[in-house]
């Protein structure tokens, strides 16, 4: 916005459509305005634990004693003590 306000020095930035404005709200739009435009870019977001598909994906199943009851179990959780 600051670069087209160097293009166009006569021209102004903001423009009352409809209403009027006294010079306390134009100054405090500006300032909410500005603030804003000068707070930098957004925090990248962090995908959560939850949501990563990687938890959706089972591990393969191994051939021996055992297997078959290994296959029902789910990694992470015991059943019983």
């Amino acid at each position: 916005m600051a670069d087209r306000a160097e293009e166009l020095p006569g021209r102004p930035q903001l423009r009352l459509v409809r209403g009027d404005a006294s010079p306390e709200e134009i100054a405090a739009l500006v300032a909410v305005l500005t603030a804003r435009a000068s707070s930098g870019p957004p925090a990248p977001r962090t995908r959560s634990t939850w949501a990563d598909p990687a938890f959706a994906m089972r591990g393969g199943h191994t051939a021996g004693p055992g297997a078959w009851a290994r296959s029902t179990r789910t990694a992470g959780i015991r059943f019983g003590g």
